[in-house]
């Protein structure tokens, strides 16, 4: 396939023509919209939305009801409250969620829908998450962290007190996962389950001898309560220390105190995300085989509870379920990433192909209800999330809530197209393309190639927040967003293919996209940019060294060495991703190694990075700046003392957008 003859396709039109710019402020300005939550008769939906007070840099989450016929909010929760996670009592009257005021530790709070103030639950020392009701509405179940060396409530308490007070602050240990991300594990916190009585105000801890973590990223979701109330399902790290080789698996334990029993001790990778049927026969989870693959495609298994048999639902697809819940209709609905989308399907019980109910967009935290209807999240490039619902066969799709409606009301947003070229290897390759507004196809207009993280992810119909097209297209360039090789949404074997040649299929993929959009005509080839974060960031200084079409590069938190990138808080699965160790194979780690192909590094470069990184620890951005400025290149440093691997406080993203914008306008214009 010729570059001229790249399929390409309008995937949102122009918005807002002639309107305002759209900036970074305006990202700011956009309510977060989270995952709703429905009522159990469907009559009724809670769902939190997060606002930005960008003088004072700091966020408020209020819980808004809302009907499924859509209509206006009403805020359930008040203002100077940060309140989150609503569960629904099993009669729809009243609500459980944890609330905080700024930096107290989240609590558990009960309310009535027809009124009255929230009555506060439980005043335990690491705060709670993700409350549930059982069935007979009178419990409670949710968790909380305590600390290994003490867990309980009062142990816990104490030890706290005695540790603030103490002079020395090290961290010790002989594990192999000792730090996640921003936080370090040696501190010792560890959830635990409790089920709380609201009759006899008697809190009991079902996992009193705990030492399991749930997951680290999304700690909330990991646990199912069975439809009679007597057992819950959760999914929690199977490994001990010092976890060689870290593992979840899927555990249950009774309601009312009890063993803990694993239900999946053999499997050779992870277990994640338990749901029981709602005839409590089966539990429906995720199943992984590769431990050291984190892309490796998820398996939906039945598990019999009965027989104790475990049966795999979806042998042959090639797609990766995620947030699958059982309706009453003994379908398991899911999300899965596709071909750049993330599309809701649907699945019997019994296995088989799973069948698409809605294609466009990305539909995450579906909730089936008892009326035969979905709601769930959904959002695209040009759409910020809000609250959707359709039919159980895919039909009536409609968006219930207007929650960003006004931010988005006075700017412009550029046209977002769909390009497929022949990529590496002559496969057929995507990248989504965001127009500036006012695009002119007669003119000469700068390109900016925004290259993704993972590099087990991909860019798709989602609009982010932290690297957002459209802030990038508003000053006048058009964006490019490739998914090469490598990227999930196209198949176990695509993302996989580039295990041990991180530099080799995306970087050929790069370039081939550069070339199809050059071919249309459009774009000023002397005025390129490429940018990237996380492997991105790897690949933009990979994109350095082995070519000089860009004009200025942007590296935000990227592997530059991938020999000190075992420093990194998880290096289970390294080996395979870099094609070696250090003692066994560094002639291939070396081989797709920024660091070892300085000589070639002569493009400009904006490097970015958090102290607080400890998936890319600060050290790769600092040695990449070192090298840089030691060889006479152009080079800028911004260092964020008070961010991890992503910019997540108001102010610091302003200023990493004036930073990063400022950059790219400095060697390309616009």
């Amino acid at each position: 396939m010729s570059i001229l003859a790249s399929a390409v396709n309008l995937v949102h039109p122009a918005r807002n023509p002639g309107k305002r710019p759209f900036t970074a402020a305006d990202l700011w300005a956009i309510p977060r919209v989270g995952a709703p939550v429905v009522s159990p008769d469907g009559t009724r939906i809670v769902v939190a939305v997060t606002t930005y007070d960008i003088e004072l840099n700091e966020s408020r989450t209020r819980l808004w009801l809302m009907s499924p016929q859509g209509g206006e909010p009403r805020a359930l929760t008040a203002a100077e409250f940060t309140s989150s996670e609503p569960a629904f009592s099993p009669d729809g009257e009243r609500l459980a969620f944890v609330r905080k005021r700024d930096k107290e530790k989240a609590q558990l709070y009960v309310m009535r829908l027809d009124g009255g103030e929230p009555e506060k639950v439980t005043d335990l020392p690491l705060g709670v998450f993700d409350p549930t009701w059982l069935p007979d509405g009178e419990r409670i179940v949710f968790a909380a962290h305590l600390l290994a060396e003490a867990p309980t409530p009062e142990g816990t308490r104490t030890r706290l007190e005695e540790r603030d007070k103490e002079k020395v602050k090290a961290h010790v240990t002989e594990d192999r996962v000792f730090r996640f991300w921003d936080t370090w594990l040696t501190t010792g916190e560890v959830p635990h389950l409790f089920v709380y009585d609201l009759a006899r105000k008697n809190l009991t801890d079902l996992t009193p001898d705990s030492t399991r973590w749930f997951d680290f990223m999304e700690p909330s979701g990991q646990y199912d309560v069975s439809p009679d109330g007597e057992e819950i399902a959760f999914a929690a790290n199977a490994s001990a220390s010092p976890h060689m080789r870290m593992r979840w698996a899927i555990f249950t334990v009774p309601t009312r105190g009890g063993s803990v029993r694993c239900l999946t001790p053999d499997h050779p990778a992870d277990d994640l995300h338990p749901r029981y049927s709602p005839d409590g026969r089966s539990i429906v989870y995720g199943m992984q085989k590769d431990p050291f693959f984190y892309a490796d495609r998820v398996r939906l298994v039945r598990y019999d509870r009965a027989s104790g048999g475990h049966g795999e639902l979806t042998p042959e697809w090639d797609r990766s379920p995620s947030g699958w819940e059982v309706g009453e209709d003994g379908v398991i609905y899911f999300a899965a990433e596709d071909i750049g989308r993330v599309r809701l399907f649907a699945l019997p019980l019994e296995g088989g192909t799973p069948r698409c109910l809605v294609e466009s967009g990305t539909v995450p935290g579906v909730r089936p209800t008892r009326d035969g209807r979905l709601v769930f999240r959904v959002e695209g490039i040009s759409a910020p999330p809000e609250v959707a619902a359709c039919r159980t066969d895919g039909s009536g799709l409609r968006t219930l809530s207007r929650f960003t409606a006004n931010a988005l009301a006075d700017v412009a947003l550029g046209e977002v197209r769909e390009m497929e070229f022949e990529g590496a290897e002559g496969h057929r390759v995507q990248m989504f393309v965001v127009l500036p507004p006012g695009f002119d196809e007669k003119k000469k207009w700068p390109l900016v190639h925004l290259i993704h993280g993972g590099p087990h992810g991909m860019f798709g119909d989602q609009f982010h927040f932290r690297w957002n097209s459209h802030a990038f297209a508003a000053p006048g360039a058009v964006v490019a967003m490739v998914n090469f090789h490598g990227s999930t949404s196209w198949g176990q074997e695509f993302a996989k293919c580039i295990q041990g040649r991180w530099g080799d299929q995306p970087l050929e993929d790069v370039l081939k996209g550069t070339d199809a959009l050059v071919a249309t005509g459009w774009i000023d080839e002397t005025r390129m940019a490429a940018a990237g974060g996380s492997y991105g960031g790897y690949m933009a200084a990979w994109v350095g060294s082995h070519t000089d079409r860009f004009k200025c590069i942007v590296n935000h938190a990227g592997v530059y060495n991938t020999l000190s990138q075992y420093a990194s808080d998880v290096t289970q699965g390294r080996h395979q991703a870099f094609g070696g160790e250090p003692w066994k194979g560094l002639e291939n780690i070396e081989r797709w190694n920024p660091a070892c192909f300085a000589a070639g590094q002569g493009t400009p470069t904006l490097i970015v990075h958090g102290e607080r990184d400890y998936r890319v620890p600060v050290g790769q951005g600092l040695e990449a700046y070192g090298v840089l400025k030691a060889k006479g290149v152009p080079a800028r440093l911004v260092y964020f003392p008070d961010e991890n691997h992503w910019v997540l406080k108001p102010q610091n993203s302003l200023l990493w957008y004036r930073e990063v914008l400022g950059w790219i306008e400095r060697y390309i214009g616009h």
